[in-house]
């Protein structure tokens, strides 16, 4: 059975929304319970959104209802939509990109456009700015609680239609690494690229070798030096950098004790590039 619901947001929690939208979901159904992913998501980034979705969702059971909501474009004509991934989990979001990594990673078995004539707060139908209380954390609760089930959400819409942002894939070429930075592990200051570790072995390079990284933003060169492939922390001194596979199988790119992406102010998305080859 559903009864899980996790949220997601752009809002953060200095001021009410967050806590409005728990409200909405109560009312719902009391017994709903009612989990934080973050509503630390930087504001209006989709793509952050979409890859912390990305990160969170296999860990939880199947049926997880999940709310995201990163929507820059609130009011406007972009679709409030339920989608239902291959593993069964649901989310409820705005068609706006949101689901960029969930549609390639994991894959989405059927998708509803939210019918907001029966999905919807009661009470709420002058309003246009706030579809997080009263669009999808309402369809969310009651799709958890079973009050709907997911045919009642609204109509069918066709998977091939729920937008996806440019992600380009890593490549190899002549020994030489090539990817970019899809996120940050925001409290250490890590950079998470999108190399997976099998990219990297088929480009020759293991453990203990030191390897030059250079990193650009739209073609200019914020970073160029060189550092170990290790496996842990303990595998560098204080204050060295270092790569190493971080908890979802990909590259990441460290200061040992130190914000990496502070030192040199390092940003993520498509076109954060970085290449990574063995020193000569």
């Amino acid at each position: 059975m559903f009864k899980q619901l996790v949220l997601q947001t752009d809002f953060g929690v200095s001021d009410g929304a967050v806590s409005a939208m728990y409200g909405v979901a109560i009312s719902v159904d009391p017994e709903v319970r009612i989990f934080d992913l973050t509503h630390d998501i930087p504001p209006y980034n989709i793509w952050n959104a979409s890859y912390r979705l990305y990160q969170t969702i296999s860990y939880w059971p199947k049926d997880t209802v999940f709310v995201s909501v990163v929507d820059p474009g609130v009011g406007a004509n972009r679709l409030s939509i339920v989608i239902k991934t291959t593993d069964n989990h649901y989310i409820v979001t705005p068609n706006n990109g949101t689901l960029t990594h969930i549609k390639e990673h994991i894959g989405i078995r059927e998708a509803r456009i939210i019918d907001e004539n029966v999905n919807r707060l009661p009470q709420s139908g002058d309003s246009y700015t706030f579809h997080g209380r009263d669009v999808y954390v309402y369809t969310g609760a009651r799709l958890a609680s079973s009050v709907i089930n997911f045919e009642e959400v609204g109509p069918e819409l066709d998977v091939d239609t729920v937008i996806s942002l440019p992600k380009p894939n890593p490549t190899v070429e002549n020994g030489e690494v090539f990817g970019h930075i899809d996120i940050l592990d925001v409290r250490f200051g890590n950079l998470w690229t999108n190399i997976d570790r099998e990219s990297f072995e088929a480009a020759g390079i293991a453990y203990g070798d030191l390897l030059n990284v250079r990193i650009t933003n739209n073609s200019h060169e914020v970073y160029n030096n060189s550092m170990t492939f290790g496996r842990s922390f303990a595998d560098t001194q204080l204050g060295e950098p270092l790569i190493y596979v971080n908890s979802l199988d990909k590259l990441g790119v460290a200061l040992n004790q130190g914000s990496f992406a502070n030192a040199y102010h390092i940003g993520t998305g498509a076109s954060w590039k970085i290449s990574i080859s063995k020193t000569v």
